[in-house]
């Protein structure tokens, strides 16, 4: 594993460990996150900041998460990196309907070399597909505004 795919990685694990100041570092100054395979909503431009409280909105009402990640391809050139990865995220919490959401697809990567650091400054996401209890996450929002 190269010290671009290092990044990737430790993103998903402080994520899951809901470390926000480490993620935030994880990032640059400004990051392009695009999820709209998956939502519909296109690729915005935002702030490590401002990407872990959109986090922190849903992903603590979960009593568990869970990011895999695999299949790691990666290029660097220079002071830049592509990396391309599988990824599922299985998402726990305790209801009647089923206790586990996955979401399943790819994300492609682009990081930059700052200051001996690998920082991302893009997280796209492919979906491919969503299983279980697709109602846990509007539970998970409820549970953290209460």
């Amino acid at each position: 594993m190269n010290f671009a795919e290092k990044a990737v990685t430790q993103l998903f694990i402080a994520t899951d460990q809901q470390d926000w100041d480490k993620i935030e570092k994880i990032f640059d100054d400004q990051v392009v996150l695009d999820y709209s395979s998956m939502n519909g909503n296109p690729a915005t431009t935002l702030t490590p900041q401002a990407i872990t409280d959109a986090w922190k909105g849903i992903l603590p009402g979960f009593s568990h998460t869970h990011h895999q990640l695999g299949n790691m391809i990666s290029t660097i050139e220079g002071g830049t990196a592509e990396v391309f990865c599988y990824g599922t995220a299985t998402h726990y919490l305790e209801d009647e309907g089923g206790n586990v959401w996955t979401v399943v697809g790819t994300y492609d990567f682009e990081l930059e070399l700052k200051e001996e650091a690998w920082k991302v400054t893009k997280m796209k996401f492919n979906f491919k597909y969503q299983d279980g209890n697709t109602s846990l996450p509007q539970k998970a929002i409820e549970k953290v505004t209460q």
